[in-house]
C-alpha cells in the first residue's frame, strides 16, 4: 500500500512525457514538410532502385525528385494488376518492392467488381502504429482526464483469404488487430478498452458484437469515450443493443453468459469481467425499456465525453442519427487513412463534423496532388476518373507544400511497399495549414455514388447491375425509361434504393416476384464488398426498387432547372442526396419491392487469376 502514491505520479509523468514527445514530433514534421518529403522519396527510390516496376519505366537507380516526376507515370490500379497477379501467384521477384510483400490489404474500393489487393510490407505496421500513437496525445489537449477511464470501441475482424501463392489477403484493420502491435501492445491508459482482445478477434460477427456490448455494459461507469471505425458501425451497435438488451440484462443479473456465445476464448475473456449485478441489470432494463431512445448513450454510459467515429464523406449521412442517440455529444474524427497508406490526423478534433480537416503527416509516404474541377449539373456533383492522365495533367501535379488554399485535389501517393504515383481516388480540399503542412477536408471518393458502410458502388457498376436486372422485364414488354438511386440510412442497417420509371408497352401483368428477381439480380451484380456486407457482416439491408409514376423524371428535371441547372447540360443523376429531391421521388412511388434473399457471396479472392478477362 505505501507504494501506491508513488506509482500514480510516475505513470502520470510517463504519460505527460509521451504526449509531449508526440506533439513535438507533429510540430517538427509540419515545420519541415518539404525536407521530410524529399527524404521520404529518396529513401523509397534508393531502397527500391532495382525493382522491376521502376526499371521498366526507365528510372534506373536515379533518386532525385525531378527525374522521378519526369520518368514515372501516374498510375491507377488497373495498371498494376499484372504485377499484383504475379505476386499473388507466388512470384517472389523484386517486382514492386525490394522488401518482401508480407500480405495484401483488401481495399474497399472496387476493381471489376472485386476488392483491390494492395501490397504491404512488414514495416508498414510500424508506420500505422506511429500514426495511432499521435491520436490520444492530440485528443488529451482538448479533453483532459481520458487516461482515468476506458474506451468502449466496437472493433471487428473480417474474413481473410490466401492467394494462390500463399499470401494472406485481408482488410487493413483486420491485419492490424491480428498483429503483435495490437495484440501484444504494452499497457497504455489510452488504449484501455472495455472489449477484451478475444472479443475483437472473434470472426463471428454476432458473438463479437454481443460480447463487446456486454463488456461495455458491465463497465458502463468507466467508459469515457465510445466509438467504432465508421459511424454506420457504431449505430449498428446501438441498434444491436435495442434488439438484445433483455438478453444482455439477463446475463448481467445472473452472471452467466448467453449460450449462443460458443467461442471458448471469448467466453473465457468475458467471464473475467461478467459478475452478477442485480442493480446494473435493473438500470439497463429501466433505460432500455423506455419508449424513447433519445440520448441512450449518455443515459447508459453517463461519463461519455465524445463519440469517436468517421463522419466525413458518405458517413456524414449518419450525423443526425448519432446526434439523436448521443444527446449531441461531440462527434470526433481522429485520423485519415486507407488500405494504400495512412495519411494524417485531425489536430482540432472537437470541431464540427462539417469542418473536419486532416493534417498530412509528411513522413507517412510521398504525396502529390492533381488539381480537379467539379462538374455541377444542379442536382449532384460528379467527378469522373479518366483512363489515363494526359502529359499536361501530369505536369500539373504539385507537391505537398505547393497546394493552394481552397483548391480541390486528387491525392497521388508513392509508398515504401511499391505504389508509385498511384491514384488513391480521394478528392481533398485545402482547408488551412499547420505550420507548413496543409490541412485537408475530405470531399469524396472518386466515382462513388452509393455507400452504406465500407461498400463503395460507382456509377458504371450500378449501370451494369441495372442492365443485368432489366432482362427480367423483357418477357413482359416493359422497358426502363430512367432510374436514380440513394442510400436509405434512416433505418439500420441501411440499404440501397433505386427509383425506376417504366414504359409498359404490353398488357401483361408483371408479377411481384419479377421485381424481386430484379432486386436480387442487381445485388448479385454488385461488388464483393457489398455482398459481404449483405451476407456476412449484416451491415447492409436488402436492396429496394421503387417504381414511380410516369413523368417523374421530367418533374426531377424541372426541379433541377428551377435550382439553376442548364437545360442543355442536364442529365439524370444516378444518385440523389438532396432531401427535397428524395421527397419528390418518394411522393410519386406507386409500388415497392425488396430483394427476397441474400446475394451470392463466398469468402475469398478469385480475381488474381482472371483480371484480364472482360467483365
Amino acid at each position: 500500500m505505501p507504494e501506491a502514491p508513488k506509482k500514480a505520479p510516475n505513470e502520470q509523468n510517463n504519460l505527460f512525457e509521451k504526449n509531449k514527445r508526440a506533439l513535438e514530433f507533429i510540430e517538427e514534421v509540419t515545420q519541415n514538410v518539404d525536407e521530410v518529403q524529399n527524404r521520404i522519396l529518396s529513401e523509397i527510390l534508393t531502397r527500391n532502385a532495382n525493382v522491376e516496376y521502376l526499371q521498366r519505366h526507365g528510372l534506373n537507380g536515379v533518386t532525385d525528385r525531378e527525374t522521378f516526376k519526369k520518368t514515372i507515370p501516374v498510375s491507377k490500379y488497373e495498371d498494376l494488376v499484372p504485377d499484383i497477379n504475379r505476386i499473388a501467384n507466388g512470384d517472389q521477384s523484386r517486382i514492386l518492392s525490394s522488401h518482401p510483400i508480407s500480405e495484401f490489404l483488401t481495399s474497399s474500393g472496387t476493381s471489376g467488381g472485386e476488392r483491390k489487393l494492395m501490397p504491404t510490407i512488414e514495416e508498414d505496421l510500424e508506420r500505422r502504429s506511429l500514426l495511432y500513437s499521435l491520436l490520444m496525445p492530440v485528443m488529451s489537449q482538448f479533453v483532459p482526464g481520458l487516461e482515468k477511464g476506458k474506451g468502449m470501441y466496437f472493433l471487428f475482424t473480417k474474413s481473410e483469404a490466401k492467394t494462390p501463392g500463399g499470401l494472406v489477403a485481408r482488410p487493413v484493420l483486420t491485419s492490424y488487430y491480428k498483429s503483435s502491435h495490437f495484440k501484444n501492445r504494452p499497457y497504455d491508459p489510452y488504449t484501455n478498452y472495455t472489449s477484451p482482445n478475444e472479443t475483437i478477434l472473434c470472426v463471428d460477427s454476432y458473438q463479437s458484437m454481443y460480447s463487446q456490448m456486454l463488456c461495455g455494459l458491465c463497465q458502463h461507469k468507466e467508459v469515457l469515450r465510445v466509438g467504432a471505425v465508421f459511424a454506420s458501425g457504431f449505430i449498428r451497435a446501438i441498434k444491436f443493443l435495442e434488439k438484445h438488451w433483455p438478453d444482455l440484462a439477463h446475463d448481467i443479473r445472473s452472471g452467466t453468459l448467453n449460450e449462443q456465445i460458443t467461442d471458448p476464448s471469448v467466453r473465457s475473456s468475458v467471464m473475467q469481467i461478467l459478475k452478477p449485478d442485480t442493480e446494473l441489470a435493473d438500470f439497463i432494463e429501466a433505460e432500455c425499456g423506455k419508449k424513447s431512445w433519445k440520448g441512450i448513450i449518455t443515459r447508459v454510459w453517463p461519463n461519455t465525453k465524445y463519440v469517436d467515429v468517421i463522419v466525413t464523406g458518405t458517413m456524414a449521412q449518419y450525423i443526425p442519427t448519432l446526434d439523436y442517440y448521443s444527446n449531441g455529444l461531440p462527434l470526433v474524427c481522429t485520423m485519415y487513412a486507407s488500405s494504400e497508406c495512412y495519411f494524417g490526423v485531425n489536430l482540432n478534433p472537437l470541431c464540427k463534423p462539417s469542418e473536419v480537416s486532416y493534417t498530412i503527416i509528411p513522413s507517412m509516404g510521398y504525396f502529390e496532388f492533381l488539381p480537379v474541377q467539379r462538374n455541377v449539373n444542379g442536382v449532384t456533383n460528379s467527378i469522373s476518373m479518366p483512363k489515363a492522365l494526359t502529359e499536361k495533367e501530369q505536369e500539373e501535379l504539385v507537391d505537398l507544400v505547393d497546394v493552394k488554399l481552397g483548391q480541390e485535389y486528387e491525392l497521388i501517393i508513392t509508398t515504401y511497399s511499391g505504389l508509385y504515383r498511384y491514384r488513391v481516388g480521394d478528392i481533398l480540399k485545402v482547408a488551412g495549414f499547420k505550420n507548413k503542412a496543409p490541412q485537408f477536408n475530405f470531399i469524396c471518393r472518386k466515382n462513388v455514388v452509393l455507400s452504406i458502410d465500407s461498400d463503395k458502388t460507382d456509377e458504371v457498376e450500378l449501370q451494369n447491375a441495372v442492365k443485368n436486372a432489366i432482362t427480367h422485364l423483357q418477357p413482359f414488354e416493359a422497358t426502363l425509361l430512367e432510374y436514380t438511386s440513394y442510400a436509405e440510412t434512416t433505418n439500420i442497417p441501411g440499404h440501397y434504393v433505386l427509383f425506376w420509371e417504366l414504359s409498359l408497352n404490353g398488357s401483361t401483368f408483371i408479377p411481384h416476384s419479377i421485381f424481386e428477381d430484379c432486386c436480387l439480380a442487381i445485388e448479385d451484380s454488385l461488388n464483393s464488398v457489398y455482398r459481404q456486407g449483405r451476407v456476412s457482416d449484416k451491415s447492409i439491408g436488402p436492396l429496394e426498387i421503387k417504381v414511380v409514376e410516369n413523368g417523374t423524371f421530367d418533374k426531377l428535371m424541372d426541379y433541377a432547372i428551377s435550382l439553376g441547372a442548364s437545360i442543355n447540360q442536364y442529365k439524370t443523376p444516378r444518385c440523389v442526396k438532396f432531401a427535397p429531391i428524395i421527397e419528390l421521388m418518394n411522393s410519386r412511388v406507386v409500388s415497392s419491392y425488396f430483394s427476397p434473399k441474400c446475394p451470392k457471396w463466398v469468402p475469398g479472392h478469385k480475381q488474381w487469376c482472371n483480371d484480364n478477362e472482360e467483365k
